[in-house]
């Protein structure tokens, strides 16, 4: 009787279906970005099967973070969190916005540059294993309305959309190679920076919003899928030069610290807040020393 109470209580050994299969998705779909890349490179002189391979690389990738998206979500919706599944998460998250967007990248428009081409991908590679770590290490420090740089997937898809959009335009990515490199770097660095983005998750998605924001989200979904490499190369741009802009304006100095810096910076605590503190301090000791 004891054994088989024992044995009820004890912890169920064994992976959780759901969320992982998600990032499993995910992770498949990371990888074929990456075999889709290598054959829009070997088309070569058929440029219209070569920018379909890569609309089909960079596709996968957007298909990726909703794969991305939902495996936390479903995970804590259905209780089924594990420390196994954010490690496997963070691997595929490696692979799909870090080493994916990279490839597709160099063999769109970076491999005809020699050194420069393959060491702008690698940069892009390695600020996404810095960012992944930082956030890993981070997480329940930083502030959670804010990401401590560009979040990975965020960078991944500005790279894949500049090369949906270019190939969609039958561009030789080639023949603009040294943006495209700059535009790999940026996004490569600007996930390793201290510039707050805005996460979105103090949106209530409970509360009642009035008809004609539904409306506006109706027609947002017609642009987006009218013109789907423009439009999310478009929001992902805006949403990339945001954090800069923001950073700028919530502080009365930039400083080094609020651009880059180590973990000890990941709290952002600009000259900004200091000054509303000490304001709230000290009407708060003013309220104290009044008399009753």
């Amino acid at each position: 009787m004891n054994e088989s109470k024992m044995n009820d209580t004890a912890p169920r050994k064994g992976i959780f279906l759901l969320p992982n299969l998600l990032t499993t998705g995910g992770l498949f779909s990371g990888f074929y970005a990456i075999v889709a890349s290598m054959q829009g490179r070997l088309a070569g002189a058929d440029a219209v099967l070569a920018n379909e391979y890569f609309i089909n690389a960079a596709i996968a990738v957007f298909i990726a973070m909703i794969f991305d998206g939902l495996d936390g979500r479903v995970a804590r919706l259905t209780n089924t969190q594990s420390e196994f599944g954010a490690q496997y998460d963070s691997m595929s998250d490696m692979l799909s916005f870090g080493v994916a967007p990279a490839l597709i990248a160099y063999n769109w428009g970076l491999s005809s540059l020699g050194k420069f081409g393959w060491l702008a991908a690698f940069v892009f590679v390695a600020c996404a294993a810095l960012r992944l770590a930082r956030f890993n290490a981070n997480l329940g420090v930083t502030d959670g309305r804010f990401f401590q740089g560009l979040a990975s997937p965020a960078a991944a898809a500005l790279v894949a959309g500049m090369v949906w959009t270019g190939s969609s335009y039958d561009f030789n990515g080639h023949q603009y190679g040294y943006i495209v490199g700059i535009i790999t770097i940026v996004s490569g660095l600007l996930m390793v920076s201290n510039f707050r983005y805005n996460s979105f998750k103090d949106i209530n998605w409970r509360d009642r919003v009035s008809f004609l924001a539904i409306l506006l989200v109706v027609l947002t979904f017609v642009v987006i899928a009218y013109r789907p490499a423009e439009m999310l190369f478009g929001i992902f741009l805006i949403y990339a030069c945001s954090g800069p802009i923001t950073t700028i304006r919530s502080v009365r100095k930039l400083k080094l610290e609020h651009i880059v810096g180590d973990s000890d910076d990941a709290d952002f605590v600009d000259d900004v807040t200091d000054n509303e503190t000490d304001a709230e301090n000290n009407t708060a000791e003013k309220n104290t020393d009044k008399p009753e």
